[in-house]
């Protein structure tokens, strides 16, 4: 099981949050801001932050940005557990570099199902083969070593979950997937569980990330009524 930070200014939710994790056989330490967290972190680090956004002082956005910079730090997950409900707010969330996001209120029994799914997502697993160096689709090459892509419009440098998502849909370059098949097959979560924004969210920032026009992609296509696509034969000028 987990060893999980929650970062919460409210002590009644970060408690029950503790108390409930621990049912589930997670090691729970809490903060109650996002510097005290960042400092507990550093001394104990987790398998993953659980982190709230509104909290004075130092947010979640920031402590989020930090988590992201910090060598010691960067490749630990982040699970966004807030009442900031907008699109924007979750777009934003995953600027920031967060792996998933969870509206309060919530159930519980979906929170563990989220945890469980990162956790199996960053367990290495013996029996899986090495990844090929770089996987080309079209134009396009993913690096896997680096975390980058290249296409002729230039280079991008991905985020763990960027690359996941990424990686998938080149390797299946041409197929389309709907977002219950991507929140299953990347964020490997049990059927009919996840959000198909978080899916929306993260396609929206590969393309802002690697299309010349993020609002006209011609690399990661959204196959009305079906689902997205990336596409080796992508329109040029």
């Amino acid at each position: 099981m987990a060893t999980i930070l929650v970062i919460d200014d409210d002590e009644l939710v970060s408690r029950t949050l503790q108390r409930v994790l621990k049912t589930y056989d997670h090691t729970v330490m809490v903060a109650n801001s996002g510097t005290e967290g960042l400092q507990l972190a550093h001394r104990h680090p987790p398998d993953l932050f659980i982190l709230d956004i509104m909290m004075p002082g130092m947010d979640g956005y920031q402590v989020c940005r930090q988590v992201r910079g910090d060598p010691l730090l960067k490749e630990i997950p982040v699970l966004f557990l807030t009442a900031k409900a907008k699109d924007e707010d979750k777009i934003e969330g995953f600027r920031a570099g967060a792996d998933d996001y969870l509206v309060k209120p919530f159930n519980m029994e979906e929170l563990q199902l989220r945890v469980r799914a990162i956790m199996r997502r960053i367990t290495p697993k013996a029996e899986v083969t090495t990844p090929p160096i770089e996987v080309v689709a079209g134009k396009a090459v993913l690096d896997t070593r680096s975390f980058k892509v290249t296409t002729p419009h230039g280079v991008a440098l991905l985020t763990n979950v960027q690359f996941d998502l990424l990686y998938h849909l080149m390797s299946h370059a041409d197929q389309v997937f709907n977002s219950q098949q991507l929140l299953q097959d990347v964020w490997d979560y049990p059927r009919d569980t996840g959000s198909p924004e978080l899916v929306r969210a993260h396609i929206k920032n590969l393309r802002e990330k690697i299309e010349p026009i993020p609002n006209e992609p011609r690399y990661i296509l959204t196959v009305q009524g079906h689902g997205y696509t990336f596409t080796t034969t992508p329109q040029e000028d």
